[in-house]
Order: structure tokens, then C-alpha cells, then sequence
């Protein structure tokens, strides 16, 4: 397979450029429904597992379910390894070890409205990227997501320390995810989802032992526990991140961010239902801005 040597940082539009059909609002709505079921089954496995091992369990969880797949083995060029260890690290293994951390001292629920952020900062990086200004409409987007945020997250700076912290360390990982996407793009179109989302989530494993190992005295073994770190791994890394990557590689990042603007709705009924996690009025206002924002931000580029 031949392959034209890119620039480890780039992106590239989608190879669909229509309104969603059938295939793409599948996708989509997979994906809401599977992440914005993981930050439940996050909460689930701090109970009985450190971040550590939550974070190395679900990645490697799912490499070896995409190993067991035989396209995911497929070729990818030598070209590209440098560029799937840079989405190694900033897909999968440095915010997927963010969240647990955060999310010992935040509910899940506010850390999937947090998360809604994420399309918002994947088109203001895919405009850099593909050196295009956004349109009017998409500014305005960008700046309504941003207000957004603030409103989500404002009901939370007064309390302590801890809290803050969460909620800056997820709204980090919310970025890494934004320019991860972006520079998946290419690296899908070039050699395919599986084959490209395997060898990432295999970095990530690797990158993350240290910090499972650290982790291992304050986890004990609870059936619990352990079911939740299977539904993420296999289904919310292994399954999902491929996912992901299909849909951007068709839409392209802006338009594929469209999945997550579902994720904190799923996100806020699980833990409320499930929970018992309480959310302030602004936070909702928030949210529906965010939402707002995210949607105008993705509208499709002019011809």
C-alpha cells in the first residue's frame, strides 16, 4: 500500500459531504448512546477499581476485541505509525485517564454535559488545520458554545478545590478528544477504522501500564466493577473509538462531532436515574446552549 507522507498535525474533509442518511445517524446514535452510558459505568467502577486500572482495563479491553476482528489486523503504512502514536496518546490514553481521575470528585452527569464541549473545540481546530475560516454562522456557533460551557460549569466554582479541578481536567481531555478527531481523518482514509483504531488503542495500553500498576492497591476485585470496565472497554473503547472514526473519515470532524452533542442527554438521565446525581437550572441552560452552539458550529461548509 502507498501512501503520501503527511505532516504529523493535519486533518482533511470528509468524503460525504450530503446531509446524514441512515448509516450516518446509526453511527450516531451508537455512539451517543455508548458514551453517554460511560460515564455511569465510570462511577460504577470507581467504586471498587482506582482510575488506573479503569483506564488500562477499558483500552486494553478494547484492542483485544478489535484484535479479534481480522480486518483490524490489516496493513497500515509506515508512514503513518508516528501519527497513530500521537492519537495513541491524545485519543485514548491521556483522557481516558483524565476522566477517572475527575470524576472522583464530579457526578457523571456533569461530566457528559462537559463533554459536550468537544464538538465545539473540534471545529475551531479543524479551521486551523484546514487554514479555512469559519463561516459567520460558525463563529457565532463557536462563541455560543463557549457561553455555553461557562453556564454549564459556573454552579460549580464555588465549591471546593476538588471540584474545580474535575471539571478542568475533563474540559482538557474534551480538547485532546477535539484534536484527536481531526488528525484521525486522514489516518482513516488512508488505511481504514479498524486497522487504524487498533494499533492506537495498543499504544494506549502500553502507555498506561505504569499508572494501572500504581494503581492496583487501591482496587479490589468486585463483580460490579469488573462488569462495568468490560461494557466500556469492549463497547465504549474497543467498538465505539472505530465507530468514530468511520463516521469522521465519511463526514469529516466538524460534522462528525454531531455524535456528542447527544452524549450528555443519555448522560443526564442514566445519572439521575441511576445515581440519584442532582443538576442546578443554569447547568440545564447551559447545556441547551452548548447544544445550540455545537449545531451551528457544524452546519455544512458553503461550496
Amino acid at each position: 500500500m502507498t501512501s503520501t507522507r503527511r505532516p504529523m498535525i493535519t486533518t482533511a474533509d470528509g468524503t460525504r459531504r450530503e446531509s446524514f442518511g441512515a448509516a450516518e445517524w446509526g453511527l450516531v446514535t451508537f455512539l451517543a448512546v455508548t458514551w453517554g452510558a460511560s460515564f455511569l459505568f465510570i462511577d460504577i467502577a470507581l467504586e471498587s477499581l482506582s482510575p488506573g486500572v479503569i483506564t488500562w482495563l477499558r483500552i486494553a479491553l478494547g484492542a483485544t476485541a478489535l484484535a479479534l476482528v481480522p480486518a483490524a489486523r490489516g496493513p497500515v503504512p509506515v508512514e503513518s505509525l508516528p501519527r497513530i502514536v500521537l492519537l495513541g496518546l491524545t485519543w485514548v490514553a491521556i483522557p481516558f485517564t483524565l476522566f477517572p481521575i475527575a470524576q472522583q470528585w464530579i457526578e457523571s452527569s456533569l461530566a457528559g454535559i462537559l463533554n459536550a464541549a468537544m464538538p465545539l473545540f473540534t471545529a475551531a481546530i479543524a479551521a486551523l488545520l484546514l487554514r479555512r475560516l469559519p463561516r459567520h454562522i460558525h463563529a457565532f456557533g463557536l462563541v455560543l458554545g463557549f457561553v455555553g460551557v461557562v453556564l454549564v460549569t459556573l454552579p460549580s466554582w464555588g465549591d471546593d478545590a476538588s471540584t474545580v479541578t474535575g471539571i478542568l481536567l475533563v474540559l482538557l481531555a474534551t480538547v485532546l478528544y477535539g484534536f484527536s478527531v481531526n488528525i484521525a481523518v486522514p489516518l482513516q482514509q488512508e488505511s481504514g477504522a479498524l486497522p487504524v483504531v487498533l494499533r492506537t488503542q495498543l499504544v494506549a495500553t502500553v502507555a498506561t501500564i505504569p499508572y494501572a500498576v500504581a494503581g492496583l492497591g487501591d482496587s479490589s476485585i468486585d463483580p460490579a466493577g469488573l462488569g462495568a470496565v468490560f461494557v466500556l472497554g469492549v463497547f465504549g473503547t474497543g467498538v465505539a473509538l472505530a465507530v468514530m472514526a468511520a463516521l469522521v473519515g465519511r463526514v469529516g470532524a466538524t460534522r462528525g462531532g454531531v455524535a456528542i452533542y447527544f452524549v450528555p442527554v443519555v448522560a443526564v438521565i442514566l445519572g439521575l436515574v441511576f445515581r440519584d446525581d442532582s443538576i442546578a437550572p443554569l447547568a440545564i441552560l447551559g447545556m441547551v446552549v452548548v447544544l445550540a452552539g455545537a449545531y451551528l458550529a457544524s452546519r455544512r461548509e458553503a461550496a
